[in-house]
């Protein structure tokens, strides 16, 4: 690929130059002859640019204790958001993220949430969630990309209270390169209830 790239590239380099030098001759005859014209910015018509995020971007609207209210600009304004932790190991090192969203009343779950964990998960033996030293549910994962493999939670008004009421809550996997560990990883409900409480609706 480079060897087949670099003599383009040269060829390419020696067209622009020989047409650099022709624009050149050509300004400099006409600049000769005639005086340039100097056209004034209209102050009317300038681009102040646009402040804010992107259409589609993800963005941090807010904070509430250790989770960050993140959302996705959309054209209406009415922006999906979610709650979102990096969850850290020992060392301060990112491990996992998770995110947690708000579902109509009336669905099968009071909230939904997504656990994305490191590629060398051991798939077979799930994932689980305890809070504050209850016993824990076990969820299978959903399917695996280049960024990590997912988990896709639905909590129940039960669950939700826990994690409302709760301090702290466990995430519990199994690593393939030791799968005779469990590995624990910390997820703080400091901020929980009044970020989730704030959440809009999702209605997709």
């Amino acid at each position: 690929m480079i060897r087949k790239l670099v003599p383009f590239n040269l060829i390419a380099a020696a067209l622009w130059c020989s047409v650099a030098h022709a624009q050149e001759s050509t300004q400099t005859e006409a600049a000769e002859t005639e005086a340039p014209a100097t056209q004034q910015a209209d102050p009317n018509d300038l681009d102040l640019g646009e402040e804010g995020p992107r259409v589609g971007q993800q963005y941090a609207k807010d904070t509430s204790g250790d989770w960050e209210v993140s959302c996705f600009k959309t054209e209406n304004d009415n922006d999906p958001c979610a709650l979102r932790q990096i969850l850290t190991g020992e060392q301060g090192q990112p491990i996992a993220e998770m995110t947690v969203q708000k579902l109509p009343e009336g669905s099968a779950a009071a909230a939904a949430a997504t656990v994305v964990v490191p590629l060398e998960t051991h798939l077979p033996s799930q994932l689980a969630l305890s809070i504050d030293g209850a016993p824990g549910k076990r969820y299978n994962y959903h399917h695996c990309n280049p960024v990590g493999c997912l988990v896709q939670l639905g909590f129940t008004q039960g669950d939700l209270d826990a994690l409302k009421a709760g301090n702290k809550a466990i995430i519990s996997l199994v690593s393939v390169l030791a799968p005779t560990q469990v590995l624990e990883i910390d997820v703080s409900l400091s901020g929980f209830t009044a970020g989730f409480d704030g959440l809009p609706l999702n209605q997709n």
